[in-house]
């Protein structure tokens, strides 16, 4: 029979011995630390919140809804690509009910809840005015991007925080005035929303009109998110212009034509870019609505003439709004979310809001594909584009 005899362990073995059976505890261990700590995220990583407050309930839904699709849709596209310097792009839209107050109330619950790197897309020029006067986007130090109106209060001075991505409601006016009145149209009445945005677009043609030899024969205003154009209806048709120009909104537009048709009168009607014309056939038929114009400030979405169309089409295609039709609202919201995407471009990765406002002013003839934009410090209306469209038969607009 063999003995084993075992030697004591000197103290090297020793301490070797102690460190392989607190292994097992050291892994464990270190198992904690590394889900207790996150990793660090790759610079330009994560995601920017892009925050909106619109109207999706009420007479403008429509408008609210179309802007959020199309910059939806290009945001969708920039993230599929891989984002911007690696962040993904998300939208957060509040309703606001096209209420002014609730515009305020909304934009600086979003800017606390979310914490936006930027606005966009609210609808309304005295929505806009308000955000100005209540001092809200300087006081949080969020840049607005793309304010569905025209209206001159917004752009001139520049507001610092405010950039608007369309022509103004004077340019549309004059281009309405130069197009109408050298053909013998010059008997010309205007039907308003009576607030800032309408009374904006009546100022502009009382002085275009006047410059340019015609008459304003009659005016008549309609009180705000209603269509209540009754007396309107009554004060224009009694004046029998040869045409009209409509500073309305979709609802109203529709309601007033199909109210000045029942009363006899035949006047060229020319919305400006706030009414759809499409819209209009749908809620009160093509033999009505033909011979509408619309003005439009961006090209025409379903042309396909322009590379911007062309993109704006395909993209709608890869990413499909969910009950939304593609139209002039959305190809404006598509074109208000490129220009803020050029400005997270270059304002380069981990961007801050001030960095946003900053980029947006270095942007000089920045072609989207047909629409020419351009900012500066001293200019935040970016676009000067001005078209006219006319209803055919079958509530299609044509140029």
């Amino acid at each position: 029979m063999h003995r084993i005899f075992l030697r004591p362990l000197g103290e090297p073995a020793k301490r070797s011995l102690r460190l392989l059976r607190r292994l097992p505890l050291l892994a464990l261990g270190l198992g904690f630390a590394a889900q207790a700590a996150p990793p660090a995220a790759p610079s330009g990583g994560g995601e920017l919140v892009i925050a909106q407050s619109a109207p999706f309930s009420g007479p403008l839904a429509p408008t609210g809804k179309g802007l959020r699709a199309g910059a939806q849709i290009y945001f969708d596209a920039v993230n599929a690509a891989g984002g911007v310097h690696g962040a993904k792009l998300r939208l957060v839209s509040r309703d606001d009910g096209y209420k002014a107050p609730e515009t305020v109330r909304m934009v600086r619950e979003l800017a606390k809840e979310a914490q936006p790197v930027a606005f966009f897309g609210v609808v309304g020029t005295g929505n806009g005015e308000a955000l100005i006067k209540e001092k809200v986007l300087a006081e949080l130090g969020i840049p607005l991007v793309t304010v569905r109106s025209g209206g001159q209060a917004l752009v001139k001075p520049p507001y610092p925080w405010l950039f608007v991505t369309r022509a103004t409601y004077a340019d549309e006016v004059k281009k309405v005035v130069d197009q109408f009145v050298p053909i013998g149209f010059k008997r010309i009445a205007v039907f308003y929303q009576d607030d800032p945005f309408g009374q904006d677009g009546l100022a502009a043609a009382e002085s275009y009109l006047k410059a340019a030899g015609a008459t304003l024969v009659a005016k008549g205003g309609y009180e705000k998110n209603t269509t209540k154009v009754e007396t309107a209806v009554k004060a224009i048709a009694a004046a029998d212009p040869q045409a009209v120009i409509m500073v309305s909104n979709t609802a109203a537009s529709a309601e007033f034509m199909k109210q000045l048709r029942a009363a006899g009168n035949m006047a060229q009607l020319v919305a400006l870019s706030v009414t759809d014309g499409p819209q209009v056939a749908k809620l009160i038929g093509n033999g009505t609505a033909r011979g509408l114009s619309v003005v439009q400030v961006v090209p025409d979405p379903l042309a396909r003439t322009t590379p911007l169309a062309r993109e704006l089409a395909e993209a709608f295609h890869r990413f499909p709004p969910k009950d939304i039709e593609l139209n002039h609202t959305v190809a404006e919201g598509y074109v208000g979310a490129k220009v803020l995407v050029e400005a997270l471009k270059r304002a380069g990765p981990n961007p801050t809001p001030k960095k946003v406002r900053d980029a947006l002013e270095t942007i000089r003839d920045f072609d989207l594909g047909g629409l020419v934009l351009s900012f500066s410090p001293n200019n935040h209306a970016g676009s000067r584009y001005v078209d006219i469209t006319i209803l055919n038969q079958d509530g299609r607009l044509l140029r």
